[in-house]
């Protein structure tokens, strides 16, 4: 039985159809509406007439390149936040801070696990998959709003960014929210990613790493009051501006 998450609306965007077929059918599966566009011509259109959830974009598709359709949604107001997560056969390091630098969600690298990508979409979309498969709303108790957050001093939340820095996206909001509320805990890759992302097997552990150095950006702006330090062969750990030692990173 579907969920009621089967109003979520998401489009890919790939020129290869019949490679996306079965993450359509199985996202479909698990209660998202999915269609599937093969240009970005296709994929700017769809979007302007039924804003979609999520765009799942094939970072080297012909027509529009996936950075103008990244930005036209990024420079659209939607009655819904429209979220992004860029498929690509580049699997770097570069190439996934590089994509992830433009403004997209997340970054699944070609060829991919369905269970890995139905659990990326659900990650970014914020709802967890039930043991029949279906998507289920999931929201924690403790998570951040989904538009971007904007604390310079993260303790508290209430001052916003200065102009020019990063506003956070939905992954990087549950991260933030979850370290503070463990204020000088080290945690592991595996650990915050079974905590923030909600499967630690089937999730790169490189997304970590990625989304630390996007936080560090935004923690950097003036007024911050926090910081994310590196515990050597360990992991990260919050660490508010009063607390924070002298050899952090």
């Amino acid at each position: 039985m579907l969920s009621a998450q089967t109003h979520k609306q998401i489009l890919i965007v790939d020129r290869d159809v019949a490679a996306v077929e079965s993450l359509r059918h199985r996202l479909g599966e698990a209660g998202f509406i999915v269609s599937v566009v093969t240009d970005g011509s296709a994929a700017a259109a769809a979007v302007a007439e039924r804003p979609p959830h999520l765009v799942i974009l094939d970072w080297s598709m012909p027509g529009f390149a996936a950075l103008d359709v990244i930005e036209r949604v990024r420079a659209t107001r939607f009655p819904h936040p429209v979220r992004l997560i860029i498929l690509s056969a580049l699997a770097g390091e570069q190439d996934v801070v590089g994509a992830l630098d433009t403004g997209a969600d997340d970054y699944i690298a070609k060829p991919f696990s369905l269970r890995e990508a139905v659990a990326r979409v659900c990650a970014v979309l914020r709802t967890k998959v039930r043991s029949d498969g279906a998507s289920a709303d999931g929201i924690a108790s403790n998570a951040l709003p989904s538009g971007g957050v904007a604390p310079g001093n993260v303790a508290s939340g209430r001052v916003p960014a200065a102009p020019g820095h990063p506003q956070l996206r939905s992954v990087e909001s549950r991260l933030l929210e979850f370290l503070k509320a463990h204020p000088d805990r080290t945690f592991n890759r595996a650990q915050l990613l079974l905590h923030v992302w909600g499967s630690a097997a089937h999730v790169d552990e490189r997304t970590v790493d990625v989304n630390i150095q996007r936080l560090r950006k935004f923690l950097s702006q003036p007024g911050c009051q926090a910081q994310i330090e590196t515990v050597r062969g360990i992991g990260y750990r919050f660490v508010r501006g009063e607390h924070r030692s002298a050899s952090q990173f």
